[in-house]
């Protein structure tokens, strides 16, 4: 089983800048990849970026230059640094884990963009 905490979400103004944490415990050694998605409201949720135990990241089309995701295993904290925030990005944000079997799953934090 492994656990999963996000934080760091609120409002921001358009342009803006917001840095979200993902904290995992549990069976930590078994995951093969961490992730956010994120949901808007009548919509579905959607892949934003993953980042594989190798490192290797991958970013949806919407965010690519201005969202970088990133880790730090010693602190078994994954995050999400978001640049130039536009209104479209406002959504609930989740954090992912991926252990061959199954997801695991955050309980969100809300983004909000907007003037």
């Amino acid at each position: 089983q492994v656990q999963l905490v996000e934080s760091g979400g609120g409002l921001v103004q358009p342009g803006g800048s917001l840095r979200l944490s993902c904290a995992a415990s549990g069976s930590i050694f078994s995951i093969l990849s961490l992730g956010w998605y994120r949901q808007a409201p009548g919509k579905q949720r959607e892949l934003v970026a993953t980042i594989t135990r190798g490192g290797t990241t991958k970013y949806a089309d919407s965010v690519k230059g201005r969202f970088a995701i990133s880790r730090s295993n010693a602190k078994n904290t994954m995050f999400l640094q978001m640049n130039s925030l536009k209104p479209e990005d406002t959504a609930v944000y989740f954090c992912n884990a991926v252990d061959g079997l199954y997801n695991y799953w955050g309980q969100g934090t809300q983004v909000t963009v907007s003037s």
